[in-house]
């Protein structure tokens, strides 16, 4: 007689994901050591953390977010706002060597970084509700414009932040990270006054950022040093924008078509003014000098390659997030001012 009774597999026993226990046994360490290496590190020797990273790797320990944040009492996210319109994001490639820079030093805390952009009243308003400590721990600031409203939201909201740039017009103490503007203007129009170019206009950055302000007082005091009197019609004001450079370089050769340099405040701009010398059927730099602001990838990239001042991005994505990991755990405001350095190239 033959069994027709149904043959029933076992089912397979699923394998359970590892726990931090499971990690501190691993490591032979104590739960609250692995908890202090996952939270930042914080009086934890160098010899238990590499054991917890390790036994982590090994083990593929993946931390479970939402009970670590009941614990904590926090997000356990930052947010990178940019308080540009979208457009600027995609065309300035300075803003994504910061999202990029500050991705990477807080994925080295385990910390995921969210983009939020609110360049127009709209989008604030869309966004305004997100900013809060339900949502996110902190924000990195970028491209602070003077009277920026996102910053009086942050401080109502009570959520630690930094801006990249100090922000014109606070009263109260704000953290900033920044490279030195004005030093690397000053360095920039130095080299073109003592290449033997007699005429240096600029095309500067807005005026209500502290790049626009402190780069036109750089240029203004090179001048100065080298007995140059100053005038109006050798500047230019851009937005940062490759087409505010063409138009801004089509100005000034209407206006003083003997000037035989400009320094420009980003390289982005500085491109836009190789078209507009280009137009005209000058040449670069046999009878323009240009120099740029940044060492973007657009420098680089430019036709000549571009003369210009480079700003330590790596460094200023590393202080921000320094920074406002510090807040986060309690500190006050503090400023970092980075140096810059002067790049020569064929463009100067």
């Amino acid at each position: 007689m033959t069994d027709t009774t149904p043959q029933r597999r076992a089912r397979p026993r699923t394998k359970r994901p590892p726990t931090i226990i499971d990690v501190a046994t691993h490591a032979g360490v104590s739960r609250g050591t692995v908890s202090r290496v996952l939270q930042g590190g914080h009086n934890v020797s160098p010899a238990s953390q590499e054991a917890v990273h390790a036994a982590i790797r090994k083990l593929g320990y993946v931390v479970n977010r939402a009970a670590r944040s009941l614990v904590t009492q926090r997000a356990g996210s930052v947010a990178f706002l940019l308080s540009e319109t979208q457009d600027r994001f995609f065309e300035d490639p300075n803003f994504t060597t910061l999202l990029r820079g500050c991705t990477t030093a807080l994925g080295e805390h385990d910390i995921p970084l969210i983009l939020i952009t609110a360049g127009t009243e709209a989008e604030r308003r869309r966004v305004a509700p997100f900013l809060s400590p339900h949502h996110v721990d902190g924000v990195l600031l970028i491209s602070s414009h003077r009277g920026n409203p996102m910053i009086d939201h942050l401080r109502r909201a009570d959520l630690p932040f930094v801006c990249c740039g100090k922000p014109l017009g606070e009263r109260d103490a704000v953290s900033y990270v920044a490279a030195d503007d004005r030093a690397g203007a000053r360095a920039m129009v130095r080299y073109l006054l003592e290449s033997g170019r007699k005429r240096v206009a600029t095309i500067t950055g807005p005026q209500d950022t502290p790049g626009g302000l402190e780069r036109l007082q750089g240029y203004r005091e090179m001048l100065a040093e080298h007995g140059i009197t100053y005038q109006k019609r050798l500047v230019a004001v851009g937005d940062y924008s490759r087409a505010s450079g063409e138009a801004c370089m089509q100005q000034l050769l209407s206006a003083v078509p003997d000037i035989d340099a400009v320094f420009v405040a980003s390289d982005l701009m500085a491109e836009g003014a190789l078209t507009a010398i280009e137009r005209a059927g000058l040449r670069v730099p046999e009878d323009i000098a240009v120099g740029g602001f940044d060492d973007s990838p657009v420098a680089s990239a430019a036709h000549p390659p571009l003369t210009t001042i480079r700003q330590p991005w790596d460094r200023i994505s590393e202080m921000m997030v320094r920074q406002l990991l510090a807040q986060i755990d309690g500190e006050g405001a503090a400023t970092v001012i980075l140096p810059t350095e002067l790049v020569v190239r064929e463009s100067a």
